[in-house]
């Protein structure tokens, strides 16, 4: 690129700034340059030192690289040998021919071994304008270069000259107006530094009518900090602005930009990669100037800075999808809950009442276990959604391990191999040890998709002591890490981001619910942890979960959930149980698990039916096991009625609803028991209502229907 020179004139001066700047001499003529084409590195030396005396020379060895060189600059000629492997000398002669900015550049073929006629008029047909022979002559050669480049650099100079004469000539005709147009500039620039003044946190430009590519000619003093590039740096590269929109938003603006010409209006909001390599969030908007006369001058513009209000949007987003899981979950927990409640009664009948064999025993027990991972996911999810309180406990390493391992073996694939690196130094977490479990499996499902060819997942432990103001953000003290790390395809940078989002998935549909990394990062969250993820597109992906360390003396967070009985010394007497549960398949193994305590059951399979058998018998029963969610009659209004027939007559509510503290209009001395639950679980809380339970009221008839 030729220097070029600015010429500063006195604002009182005689001369026109135009008229000097016109005539000013452009910096140092480039020499004129020869392409050489050759796939023999010594034939490229040796016509490259013939060519050097006369022009400078580029070498290519390959047809491939010589296109690249056409696309970087001008050449007087271009040497090109006849047969190379890949692209031969006829093919890239073609393609030379074929593009506009290189269709008139004179190609001159070397070629060893064709002297016939037929190959002669197929390379000039190709385009070419003379032949070489090898062995070269170099006398011959350097004349015929030189004629090329002679008449390149005459083609040059004709072409500088009539642009210094076009460049005296507009001088000339603008001489006259110049005083009148630097006044006007000097009342624009007043009117410009009054914007700025009046607008500091919003960027101003100023856009010629037919810019391209797109570049203003004014902005204001804040556009570096806004941008993170000078003014500058954006004329020395005027493609900055298009290069830089995100790759799905580019289309949309540019179509944008487009009807600005018709409409003389543009308004888009658009992310835009800064200096600093992050995405801002940009509402740009422009309005077209007209003048006096109604003429179309130029377009003044606004660029905002909008990220912050789009996180704002964002996590309002966020908030509302949250709230969509909670919904969801409760609704369809009541169900699941009850689905997961009959396998486990039925699991647990099997086990009770058949002889099994140790391998049965095994795969009975991993069947439970799974079937209690769904209970969990369900709670998971209500934690996550709306933040429900959590119990932690210390939960050892070595023991997790070998817990999850055993249930993901038959789960990973014979293609996927996973290693644990724990050792007996971790220090023990404080978590929920249910919720972990969870999460781990989830990084580890996740890494297993990531690897459809196979490959390792490791799974690694370290102990961290953070200090004030880490990295982590996270408060000083002791932290156990939790690696999982898999050798897949790896996350691209522009979602690594967007993968916590609730419901982001760039599984197939069906094979994903966007929920699994939300999860493990809302766990990790809530147990004043936190959630690392570091990928490369190629190499793979580490995940790595950070919670506190266990204290030495293990404290227990309280639940709120009274699901879970007390286990202190009770009585167990043998009682008549009257079980109300709308669902055959629960109310089935309900009545299982109520046999083999020793009770003897009474069924019913609804409100009215139980209420029907009290007055019939109001003493028909010592205690009532009703569900929560039955149609006409709710378990809370069936204990209201029943205990109408008999006051005080104990009473416990089932429930496939996670969140057993909703159920808040019920009697206080109610115990309610979450879904699904074991055998000892029921018992302890038939016993402990029995206990509490009192009868001395005395019985009186009412109405089913009342």
């Amino acid at each position: 690129m030729t220097a070029q020179k600015r010429v500063k004139s006195a604002s009182g001066g005689g001369s026109s700034p135009l008229l000097d700047a016109a005539l000013v001499e452009d910096g140092p003529i480039e020499r004129p340059r020869v392409l050489i084409v050759d796939d023999d590195e010594r034939n490229l030396l040796a016509l490259k030192t013939v060519v050097e005396e006369v022009a400078d020379a580029v070498v290519a060895s390959s047809g491939e690289e010589a296109l690249r060189h056409l696309l970087k600059g001008e050449f007087a000629v271009i040497l090109l040998d006849v047969f190379m492997p890949g692209i031969d000398g006829y093919e890239t002669a073609k393609i030379i021919r074929s593009r506009d900015q290189t269709k008139r550049i004179p190609i001159v073929f070397l070629s060893a071994v064709n002297k016939e006629s037929a190959h002669l008029m197929r390379g000039y047909e190709m385009g070419a304008v003379d032949y070489v022979f090898k062995p070269v002559e170099p006398v011959v050669l350097k004349s015929k270069v030189a004629v090329f480049v002679d008449l390149f650099a005459k083609s040059k100079e004709i072409q500088r000259k009539a642009d210094q004469e076009q460049k005296l000539l507009d001088a000339n005709l603008k001489a006259n107006a110049e005083r009148l147009r630097i006044e006007k500039e000097l009342r624009l620039a007043q009117q410009r530094q009054q914007a700025i003044i009046e607008s500091l946190p919003i960027v101003l430009y100023l856009e010629p009518l037919n810019a391209s590519p797109r570049i203003p000619q004014f902005v204001s003093g804040n556009f570096e900090a806004v941008t993170g590039y000078s003014f500058e740096e954006v004329k020395e590269n005027p493609n900055i602005w298009a290069d830089r929109l995100h790759e799905e938003d580019r289309p949309r603006v540019m179509a944008a930009l487009e009807a600005r010409q018709r409409t003389g209006m543009f308004s888009e909001e658009y992310r835009w990669l800064c200096g600093s390599g992050e995405y801002k969030h940009f509402l740009d908007q422009t309005v077209l100037l007209k003048d006096t006369n109604g003429n179309p001058v130029e377009f003044a513009g606004t660029l905002m800075d909008v990220t912050d209000r789009k996180q704002l949007e964002n996590q309002l987003v966020h908030s509302q999808k949250m709230d969509a899981v909670g919904k969801l979950t409760g609704g369809i927990a009541h169900d699941f809950n009850n689905l997961l409640a009959a396998v486990l009664g039925g699991l647990g009948m099997i086990e009770r009442r058949v002889e099994l064999k140790e391998d049965q025993k095994k795969i009975l027990s991993m069947t439970r276990h799974a079937a209690e991972q769904g209970s969990e996911l369900v709670k998971r999810l209500l934690a996550f959604a709306r933040r429900q309180q959590l119990e932690p406990a210390r939960v050892e390493i070595g023991k997790l391990s070998a817990a999850v391992g055993e249930l993901l073996a038959h789960t990973l694939g014979g293609l996927v191999h996973l290693e644990w690196e724990t050792d007996e130094t971790l220090w023990p977490a404080f978590a929920d040890e249910a919720q972990l479990e969870l999460a781990l499996m989830n990084l580890i499902i996740n890494a297993r998709d990531a690897m459809p060819e196979g490959g390792t997942i490791t799974v690694s432990g370290r102990n961290e002591s953070l200090s004030a103001d880490n990295a982590m953000a996270l408060p000083d003290g002791d932290y156990l890490v939790l690696t999982v790390a898999d050798t897949g395809s790896g996350i691209p940078p522009e979602i690594v981001e967007r993968v916590l989002e609730p419901f982001f998935t760039t599984k197939e549909v069906g094979k994903g619910t966007g929920l699994g990394l939300s999860m493990v990062y809302g766990f990790a969250k809530q147990s004043d942890g936190a959630l690392r993820i570091d990928s490369k597109v190629g190499e793979g992906t580490r995940v790595e979960i950070w919670l506190p360390r266990a204290p030495d003396v293990q404290v227990r967070k309280a639940s709120g959930n009274n699901a879970s009985p007390a286990t202190e010394e009770i009585a167990r007497p043998k009682l008549r149980v009257l079980l109300a549960d709308d669902h055959p398949g629960v109310r089935a193994t309900t009545a299982a698990m109520l046999q083999d305590a020793g009770h003897t059951v009474l069924q019913a399979s609804g409100g009215a039916e139980v209420l029907a058998l009290l007055d019939e018998d109001p003493i028909c029963c010592d205690i009532i096991v009703s569900d929560y969610a039955m149609p006409v009659l709710s378990g809370v209004e069936v204990v209201r009625r029943a205990r109408e027939v008999r006051p005080g007559l104990p009473s416990i509510i089932i429930t496939g609803y996670a969140d057993t503290d909703s159920i808040s209009n019920r009697p206080a001395d109610v115990i309610v028991l979450a879904k699904p639950f074991t055998p000892d679980q029921l018992n302890n809380a038939v016993c402990i209502a029995h206990a509490r339970g009192t009868d001395a009221a005395p019985a009186k008839k009412v109405a089913v229907g009342g």
